[in-house]
């Protein structure tokens, strides 16, 4: 059975990895006859109340929270070892652009945690399938656009599409329901909630780019 590597960055959309696209993530690899392993790093967050979406000045940690939706089966990333996956998922949610990398902070000029990048590096050495999901191929743009520069979209919003496209990756756009795959550097990637308007339209993305990286798989 493949092993696929599903990098949390938390939980919760505003302060982690986005729940439904999680869950979705975690059926979809079920579903396509995969193991999913999570992992996420061992770093806090800032907590945001989501009946408010405002910052509660607390800090939760990042592995902790993660672990509500894998349900306790979870690592830490740094202990993730590319010749241990077939394949590695990074679901969306702010978390992924704000714990697993600095682009909510500083856009194209920002960096990737360093476990992280590791492990994606890693596994781009390897060749091996990385999909991104929602707002999450941005830490893909930061970790490998330089060197790759791979083809990669959120959906189709300008400023978003912009940064990643400064970093050397190249933004394509996609509707929510489908998904882009870079064949030359076993990339794809889907927009989610960037652009989906429910949880459904999300889902038909997700499964076509769960499927994608598999078909990847060598």
């Amino acid at each position: 059975m493949k092993k696929i590597g599903v990098i949390l960055s938390g939980c919760g959309v505003r302060d982690g990895s986005e729940i439904h696209e999680a869950v979705l993530t975690l059926l979809a690899i079920d579903n396509n006859g995969a193991k999913a392993v999570c992992f996420a790093p061992d770093v806090e967050l800032d907590e945001v109340n989501h009946v408010t979406m405002q910052e509660t000045g607390a800090k939760r940690k990042v592995l902790v929270e993660a672990a509500r939706i894998a349900r306790g089966e979870i690592s830490d990333v740094k202990n993730a070892k590319a010749a241990e996956l077939d394949a590695i998922v990074f679901p969306g949610g702010f978390g992924a652009a704000k714990n697993l990398c600095s682009f909510a902070a500083a856009g194209p000029q920002g960096s990737v945690q360093p476990d992280v990048l590791k492990l994606i590096r890693e596994m781009a050495a390897a060749k091996k399938p990385i999909c991104a999901i929602c707002i999450a191929p941005a830490v893909i743009a930061l970790a490998l656009g330089k060197d790759l520069a791979p083809k990669l979209t959120i959906g189709n919003d300008p400023g978003t599409a912009q940064a990643i496209g400064a970093t050397g990756a190249t933004h394509v756009e996609c509707p929510a329901v489908d998904c882009i795959v870079d064949r030359d550097n076993l990339i794809v990637s889907t927009p989610a909630y960037m652009l989906a308007g429910g949880i459904a339209e999300a889902g038909k993305g997700i499964e076509k780019a769960i499927k994608a990286t598999l078909e990847l798989i060598k």
